[in-house]
């Protein structure tokens, strides 16, 4: 039997093989790639928040640990070392920033729930605080157009908190998602400083445009915008890239949008209105029935 099995994988093997090389007939190799992408968001948020890091590690180890990582992982993108270097000072003099984005972040977070009893709550126990976090650093790879790697770190997050945010999403101070659970945000979506979003809420694409050969048509805005002090609650989706929701804004829960909505208006889905149904003109009644937009 022994020889058997080892005759087995050995053609298992040979046919795995096969079919690797028909599919990357050029692979990259990323063995080890995910672990270093993974270790590097880690120790990057721990050199922000060191007191919460490992016992006994100091914020400068933490970061020339970080670095290490970041420099192995351009290394497997095969990025010109001049640029890979860029690449990492670009990051480093990017962090006090990221600090004090995350600053406003935790602020926001503390302030919009009444659960939080302190600062260190939010950073220790809210999945959503390392999802932001995550996604701030991410999103500086992203604009330096460092392939993959921002995308593994949001993932990443995404696999430990279940909220997807695409590296690529501009995305305001004073950001709170309250649950978080399912949450999602598109690559192309622009969000306004002091939003408030609760589980289950999709900031996602209408439609994708197909070219001539029939593939997706890559880089258009396909997101929707979301203005300032806006609240989205639970099971809201919002589609599209020329939908915008304007400053002041309430979104009620299961709402579904495709359309724009002006500033100060507050809508809800047909099943959560009690009162007669809700005829007024969008500029005198500042409560919508998603229906009528």
């Amino acid at each position: 039997m022994d020889q058997i099995l080892s005759q087995l994988i050995e053609q298992t093997e040979q046919e795995l093989e096969q079919a690797r090389d028909e599919l990357w007939p050029e692979e990259r190799n990323y063995i080890g790639f995910r672990e270093h992408a993974e270790k590097l968001t880690d120790l990057l948020i721990q050199s922000m928040f060191s007191r919460h890091g490992r016992t006994g590690v100091t914020r400068r180890d933490s970061l020339s640990e970080a670095v290490w990582h970041l420099d192995t992982c351009l290394v497997h993108l095969e990025l010109e070392r001049r640029k890979a270097e860029e690449v990492i000072v670009v990051l480093l003099n990017s962090l006090p920033e990221v600090r004090r984005l995350l600053q406003t972040d935790l602020q926001a977070a503390y302030a919009g729930d009444p659960a939080a009893r302190s600062l260190d709550e939010v950073i220790l126990c809210y999945p959503a605080f390392t999802a932001i976090s995550t996604y701030r650093l991410a999103h500086i790879l992203y604009l330096e157009g460092v392939p993959l790697l921002p995308r593994v770190m949001t993932e990443y997050a995404h696999r430990l908190t279940g909220i997807d945010i695409h590296p690529g999403a501009t995305i305001g101070e004073s950001f709170f998602i309250d649950h978080g659970t399912g949450v999602v945000i598109g690559e192309t979506t622009t969000i306004g400083k002091n939003v408030k979003l609760y589980q289950h809420v999709t900031l996602g694409a209408k439609s994708f445009a197909v070219g001539e050969d029939g593939t997706l048509v890559k880089g258009i805005k396909r997101h929707p915008d979301i203005g300032d002090r806006v609240v989205v609650y639970s099971g809201a989706t919002i589609l599209g890239g020329q939908t915008h929701i304007g400053n002041d804004c309430v979104i009620g829960g299961s709402v579904w949008l495709t359309h724009s909505v002006p500033a100060g208006k507050m809508v809800l889905s047909r099943a959560t209105v009690m009162d007669p149904p809700l005829t007024k003109n969008l500029e005198e009644d500042s409560t919508l029935d998603s229906a009528m937009l």
